[in-house]
């Protein structure tokens, strides 16, 4: 355990790291990756590109910092975390390769005010930090429905939208386990690009029958073409197989909520739609609001239809010709459990637009597509 006196060295550092987060963390991003360029297929490079990715390591370094009396506090961002290390095949070793790294960001961006003193604090409270994500991930890959990466032969590539194809894939080799909210990783091997890329993707149906079933959006952002899912699109059909580890995440509908509000944004929709069809299959009372650009990006027409038969209430804004979601697509609903999701662009006015409406953030279940705690308040 870190001792009181290096705990006041770390609290110390908190303006540093508020002022110069970011920076460090990119530049600890770069360095690693140039030592060790075969950690570039864990790492999802358009968020590298777009900044998500550094910005969500920051805000974690600074969770840390801010609550070194109390790491309790933190105890669900090391889960949500957790969940994507165990799905990438994260590993003990890893751990000390991100330690030097990052101390090294530390030195290199503060410069002199980086002395020997917040080095060694820094050091021992990383390695504290390590070993409670090591203890946590051993957990998660000891209750993993399947060990490692495992190959699925895709059964059905059904085109939804212009940019949405939904996947189900299937194998009989494994129990296919899942909570209604959680994602499958894929590893793919697109021609042309030097590393393996693992991505997430979000399980959009509580059905198994058929096998497990996600959607992939085409992502383009700027000039960023997204490897895997222009693959996916591309170079993937129907027989071909695909390599999945097991279902992970945490973004789950407690038991106890029992009147429940799902707000989706675009392919956000992909965890919501599981969630919901769970929810209506218990007798819970759902209501869903969808926001989507117009009729032909509409995607899941065939499962909003059934929730609505199920008794769901379905509500769908296209936002070229009815504007975006705001606070009165949400009115009555000052008794119900809420649960969103979409793009980091789409999450942060929703959030805004609940809060405007007196929701306490303890009722707001949300996950970004990206890294949550870019998006955090700590």
């Amino acid at each position: 355990m870190i001792t009181e006196e290096k705990k006041e060295v770390i609290k110390a550092t908190i303006p540093v790291l508020e002022a110069h987060g970011t920076e460090i963390t990119s530049t600890f991003y770069q360095n690693m990756f140039k030592a060790h360029p075969e950690l570039l297929n864990i790492f999802n490079q358009t968020n590298q590109k777009i900044g998500d990715q550094p910005k969500a390591l920051a805000m974690t370094v600074l969770a840390a910092a801010k609550h070194i009396d109390n790491l309790d506090a933190i105890v669900p961002h090391v889960v949500g975390i957790a969940h994507k290390h165990r799905a990438l095949e994260i590993r003990p070793e890893h751990y000390p390769i991100v330690g030097k790294h990052l101390l090294e960001g530390i030195q290199e961006v503060l410069g002199d005010q980086a002395t020997p003193e917040i080095i060694d604090a820094w050091g021992d409270y990383y390695n504290q930090i390590a070993q409670v994500f090591i203890d946590v991930e051993q957990d998660m890959y000891q209750a993993a429905a399947w060990d490692g990466f495992k190959p699925f032969i895709v059964r059905k590539k059904e085109v939804m939208t212009p940019d949405i194809v939904r996947f189900t894939v299937d194998s009989d080799d494994v129990d296919k386990i899942f909570t209604a909210g959680q994602y499958i990783t894929v590893k793919v091997n697109p021609s042309g690009y030097p590393y393996e890329a693992l991505r997430h993707y979000s399980i959009c149906s509580n059905d198994a029958e058929d096998g497990i079933t996600f959607a992939v959006k085409r992502e383009v952002v700027d000039d960023n073409k997204g490897v895997v899912s222009n693959y996916l699109h591309d170079g993937i059909e129907e027989g071909d197989a695909l390599f999945l580890s097991a279902p992970a995440g945490d973004f789950k509908v407690e038991e106890d909520h029992d009147k429940l509000l799902f707000i989706a944004g675009g392919v956000g929709a992909t965890p919501v739609m599981a969630m919901a069809e769970e929810a209506v299959s218990k007798g819970k009372d759902v209501k869903f609001v969808y926001s989507t650009f117009n009729e032909d990006h509409l995607p899941f027409k065939d499962q909003f239809e059934k929730l609505q038969a199920a008794g769901a209430d379905i509500q769908v804004k296209y936002s070229d010709t009815e504007g975006y979601l705001n606070s009165s697509d949400f009115a009555g609903s000052d008794d119900r459990e809420i649960y969103l999701c979409g793009s980091m662009r789409f999450m942060t006015p929703m959030i805004a637009e609940l809060n405007g409406m007196g929701i306490d953030d303890s009722r707001i279940h949300f996950e970004p597509f990206g890294p949550k705690m870019s998006m955090q308040k700590v």
